[in-house]
């Protein structure tokens, strides 16, 4: 195996001060899991993530903010709180918390059928 059998998810933090860091921590047929570190970042204004994948995304430190394309507010995200991203749900970080990291663990995996996504709401 490839990847590390145990490690601390606050542990190892790497500089994220001028860019996001994503690192996979497990990748699978079937889904992927990374921890993801921003410092400050946001989404370039105009531009949207439309991504091909669902994504499961839990705030572990730090805070955020993501808005759906259309919504009038963005969801503020603190430490504990997660978020489930339907494939081609565009969306963008509107910020992160410029005073200290903010970690994300993210679960990517190919997109749930339409009733599984109600059922996961």
């Amino acid at each position: 195996m490839t990847f590390p059998l145990y490690g601390n998810l606050f542990s190892n933090l790497p500089d994220a001060a001028e860019n996001e860091v994503f690192e996979d921590l497990l990748t699978h047929k079937h889904f992927r899991i990374e921890r993801i570190i921003s410092t400050g970042q946001a989404t370039p204004p105009g531009q949207w993530f439309d991504q091909d994948d669902d994504e499961w995304v839990a705030l572990l430190r730090g805070a955020a903010d993501i808005i759906f394309e259309g919504d009038a507010q963005p969801q503020h995200l603190e430490p504990g709180d997660f978020l489930y991203i339907p494939a081609r749900r565009r969306h963008r970080v509107e910020w992160t918390d410029p005073l200290q990291p903010t970690i994300w663990l993210a679960i990517r995996f190919r997109p749930l059928s339409p009733s599984s996504a109600q059922e996961a709401s």
